[in-house]
């Protein structure tokens, strides 16, 4: 097994500190890649908008990363997060890579079309499984973690945003309650809900491949890019985005009064005054998401669905830094 572990007396400990709150673990349909090898970081890290090498530094690593894929104009393909499961620079880098599971073989011709002669392995890892794991409605304090020891499974803070919780990787058929001690498995659909009512992207849905910019996706926000690191496939439009300092859109968590069956993706937003004010993405009985022009976001918005207005609200995430709230 290649993942590293939580040692039992520490997941007790972290579980007795989240006491009062029901810890929930939500299986995702994401899928896992493992990127192994000397130059797995280096490989990455032209690809990706984060800074990689940072999984294979020494001292203190990150153990996860969030980045996007981008094509040549600057626009999504992918959203991925990096876990990095070797123990230290010692060993050979191996870096697991979670996408959107549709998109699975997609990432993986991608990834070797650039390959060339980079000493690097891509395999996919259907041996293990992937799970979201939220203390109820309360950001975790990624502090009381308990640290990994041996071989078994990666449990992570999600690197996107402390209201997201935590990543665990286990083995496929892992019994949850003895990894964590009163955990309960939840439905993943309200896993999604819980998303969308925080405004975090994850998938084609949300992130449409080749449309979707990045940082109207807010991936700053999300830790999911650098700005310092080298060049990398999209860079160009996105760094200048960056310096001019003026995005327009962003993606916005929205409510409708009621619970609405198959909203369309992409269906347009307006103003009371008709003005188109942006497009709804995705969502889930009354919450979604939509990219939304900043100048209407604090507006009345309707959509129209079989020849109704319907009204919906758009709000600000209180984990959003506080000058982009403004």
């Amino acid at each position: 097994m290649l993942v590293r572990a939580i040692t039992a007396p520490g997941l007790r400990r972290w579980c007795r500190s989240q006491r009062g709150a029901a810890t929930a673990c939500f299986p995702l349909g994401r899928a896992l890649l493992g990127v192994r090898g000397a130059d797995a970081a280096v490989f990455l890290q032209g690809l990706l908008t984060n800074d990689v090498t940072q999984l294979v530094a020494a001292g203190n690593a990150p153990p996860a990363l969030y980045a996007h894929a981008l094509n040549v104009q600057g626009r999504c393909l992918y959203d991925v997060i990096l876990y990095r499961l070797h123990g230290s620079t010692a060993e050979e880098p191996h870096i697991l890579l979670e996408c959107d599971s549709s998109v699975l073989d997609s990432i993986q011709k991608h990834l070797k079309l650039y390959k060339i002669r980079r000493k690097v392995t891509i395999a996919p890892c259907p041996d293990l499984s992937l799970w979201a794991v939220i203390p109820g409605e309360q950001p975790g304090d990624a502090s009381s973690l308990p640290k990994c020891a041996d071989p078994a499974l990666l449990l992570t803070p999600d690197p996107r945003a402390e209201v997201m919780g935590w990543r665990l990787i286990a083995k496929k058929g892992a019994n949850l309650s003895e990894i964590i001690p009163g955990s309960q498995v939840g439905d993943v659909q309200d896993y999604h809900r819980h998303r969308y009512k925080q405004g975090i992207p994850e998938g084609v849905k949300d992130l449409p491949p080749g449309v979707a910019l990045p940082l109207e996706s807010n991936l700053a926000f999300m830790n999911g890019i650098s700005f310092t690191k080298g060049c990398y496939i999209g860079q160009e439009l996105t760094a200048r985005t960056h310096h001019m300092g003026v995005i327009r859109k962003r993606l916005l968590p929205v409510r409708f009064p009621e619970p609405l069956p198959g909203v369309p993706e992409g269906a347009e937003i307006l103003t009371q005054e008709g003005k188109p004010a942006g497009k709804f993405r995705a969502g889930g009985g009354e919450l979604g998401i939509a990219l939304l022009r900043l100048a209407h976001a604090n507006e009345p918005l309707y959509i129209q669905l079989g020849g109704d207005r319907v009204k919906l609200e758009a709000t600000t995430p209180q984990w959003w830094p506080k000058a982009a709230a403004k």
